[in-house]
């Protein structure tokens, strides 16, 4: 047992896991394929930029993901670097796949936050970061495109502080904004760091490196570099704030990065720098109170299901975050959900699409098992009789309605259930109308986007083509008392009744005026944006 407890702890200690958090175009998906390379999991990073030369970027494994060039789904990849098993949570950076975002930061003990040094901070990072604010984890920064001209690395902390209300560390300091960008000055080692080409960042590129006052740095770099560099660091060491990783661990200090995914400058020193600093896996609140990860019995909750992975054999994969212990290949594992044993089987890992069989995982690993139908996200799943519940994950909610209909009525079967699937999976919200037959369902979605990926995905997973008429609402409503019949409510005229897929009422607005009315014209009527899964 002893033997068993020391194994938990030193692989619980080399784990880090994190999610990337961005903009779109800011570079995540870029940076996620850099890592890979420097982790050696590939040899070559595709350029998401050369779609048309039939370079796709490894995260992204849907075909719908080739053709547009944009990452729809979060993809979880894993990789060993000096010593450290990594597990990155890639997620979707475009805002209409944002609650698949939210959804995968539960599973992540902190994130990367990637800023585009010219356009600095944008609404999406802003979103996301309060969701990690909300949780607490670590937040690291990486200011990328540092290689095209940028904002003044000054205006960029004041940025942080000022819209995001983070204090920030720079740990290098870039040397040449305009354009011009020739390395950096690394703050902890006091050296400069200037880089080499790298195959335009294909491979890995050598770094030239030594201390600022040798004269070598001020013929290579020129007068007028080398003057403004010792000015800058001058500034910072008197004004900025001190490094405090304690800090940075609460989530009140944000260590920063400045480099170019594209061209690999900067991302291998902030890869090394990340991995000491980040935390590894940690404690989890449960039912049953904090879920130490270091416990023998395992534990671990589904935080994402996708179906159809590999379209030939129409599988459906449920992720499962482990919390604690050790998860052995084939193990029993008590659902708490549905309240009985069952076996995990054919565990898998994943490098996009490809997939390695696990033997054995430990916490902070994201495992995909096969599910015939009987896993919801959410959905919490321990060893040895425990009988703990983790926190619920919440459903935010759709911005974007639509009546869903198929094409052709003989496709109902097939129709119905790609409906159900994909809801399962959260890339949709499913809700029938109150007295409506189910033919014609109503469809939410956080982002528009959602509703052409649906489209495109029933039609090549499912082979059910469809008609979508949008709707007016704007906003989902779930009424608290499950007791309450809203029919015998007092509501405007436009406000539509539906149920979602645990039968819970929800009420649909158009606008704000709407909700207002419902709640002044019904006395204790208590309606909720948030629905937390059971």
């Amino acid at each position: 047992m002893q033997d068993l407890k020391n194994t938990i702890s030193n692989e619980v200690s080399r784990r880090k896991t994190f999610a990337i958090i961005s903009h779109p175009d800011a570079g995540k998906t870029t940076l996620t394929e850099k890592l890979l390379l420097y982790g050696g999991a590939i040899r070559l990073a595709g350029s998401v930029k050369a779609r048309k030369a039939n370079k796709y970027a490894v995260s992204d494994w849907m075909e719908i993901e080739k053709q547009r060039g944009i990452s729809v789904t979060s993809s979880v990849l894993q990789f060993n670097y000096e010593g450290f098993c990594i597990n990155i949570l890639d997620t979707p950076g475009h805002q209409d796949f944002s609650e698949d975002t939210y959804r995968t930061l539960i599973a992540a003990d902190s994130a990367v936050m990637l800023i585009d040094g010219a356009k600095g901070v944008e609404e999406q990072t802003i979103k996301l970061f309060h969701v990690c604010k909300m949780r607490g984890i670590p937040i690291f920064t990486f200011i990328n495109k540092m290689d095209r001209a940028s904002k003044n690395p000054f205006d960029l902390i004041d940025e942080l502080e000022q819209v995001l209300g983070i204090r920030s560390y720079p740990m290098n300091w870039p040397i040449g904004t305009e354009g011009d960008f020739k390395g950096v000055y690394n703050r902890a080692n006091a050296q400069i760091e200037l880089f080499n080409g790298g195959d335009h960042g294909q491979s890995a590129v050598a770094s030239t490196v030594g201390k600022v006052d040798d004269p070598l740095f001020a013929n290579v770099l020129g007068e007028h570099y080398h003057k403004r560099l010792c000015e800058e660091i001058e500034l910072l060491d008197m004004a900025g704030d001190e490094f405090d990783r304690k800090k940075v661990l609460n989530g009140e200090l944000t260590p920063i990065f400045f480099g170019s995914a594209m061209t690999n400058f900067g991302v291998q020193p902030f890869l090394e720098e990340f991995l000491k600093l980040a935390p590894a896996p940690g404690i989890r609140m449960s039912s049953a109170g904090e879920v130490d990860p270091e416990d023998e019995k395992f534990s671990g909750f589904v935080f994402k299901i996708q179906a159809n992975m590999n379209p030939t054999h129409r599988d459906r994969i449920a992720f499962i975050r482990i919390c604690s212990g050790r998860f052995t290949r084939g193990m029993s594992v008590f659902h708490i959900q549905q309240g009985k044993e069952i076996r995990l089987s054919q565990p898998q890992q994943f490098m996009a699409q490809e997939r390695t069989i696990v033997e054995e995982a430990y916490p902070g690993d994201i495992i995909g098992v096969f599910d015939p139908g009987i896993f919801n996200i959410g959905d919490t799943l321990c060893e040895g009789g425990n009988q703990l519940k983790f926190e619920g994950i919440p459903v935010f909610p759709a911005e974007h309605f639509a009546r869903v209909t198929a094409s052709d009525s003989m496709k109902r079967k097939q129709f119905q259930k790609g409906i159900n699937e994909l809801s399962e999976e959260g890339a949709i919200q499913g809700f029938k109308q109150i007295d409506i037959g189910i033919e014609a369902l109503i469809i939410g979605a956080v982002g528009a986007l959602q509703f052409e990926v649906l489209e495109h995905r029933l039609k090549y997973e499912y082979g059910v083509d469809i008609r979508i008429q949008h709707l007016p609402f704007r906003f989902a409503r779930w009424i608290h008392d499950e007791t309450l019949d809203p029919r015998k409510l007092n509501l405007t005229s436009s406000t539509m009744i539906v149920q979602d897929k645990e039968d819970r009422y929800v009420l649909l607005f158009e606008n704000e005026w709407s909700i207002n009315w419902a709640q002044d014209k019904n006395k204790g009527l208590q309606l909720s944006d948030i629905h937390v899964l059971a």
